[in-house]
C-alpha cells in the first residue's frame, strides 16, 4: 500500500535550508521516494498556513520511515532542524 510523506515548512533560514534541500532531494530518492509536490503555489483553506508543503509517494509506510530514519537523510535533516520550523508525518493511502 502506498504511503505518503507529508511536510509542511516555514524556512527561517533560507541558506541553511538550501543545504538541507540540496541532500534531502537524493536521499530520499534513493529510498524509492517520487516527488508530488514540492512547494509550489498553495491555498490554507483550514488551519495554520505553512509557506512551504511537500508530498513525496514512497511504496509503503515502512519504506517511508527507512528512508527518513536512513543515514543519508539524517545528515540532511541536521541542516533542516537549524533553518525550519517543520511538520512532517507519514499516512497510508487507500
Amino acid at each position: 500500500m502506498p504511503a505518503y510523506w507529508i511536510g509542511r515548512v516555514n524556512v527561517t533560514n533560507p541558506d541553511g535550508y538550501a543545504k538541507y534541500a540540496a541532500l534531502a532531494g537524493p536521499a530520499i530518492q534513493k529510498h524509492g521516494g517520487k516527488f508530488l509536490a514540492r512547494g509550489g503555489k498553495t491555498e490554507t483553506l483550514e488551519g495554520t498556513c505553512y509557506a512551504r508543503n511537500v508530498v513525496v509517494e514512497f511504496e509503503s509506510l515502512e519504506k517511508a520511515a527507512a528512508c527518513y530514519n536512513s543515514p543519508e537523510y539524517q545528515e540532511a535533516l541536521k541542516h533542516a532542524k537549524t533553518s525550519a520550523v517543520r511538520d512532517v508525518i507519514v499516512v497510508e493511502g487507500v
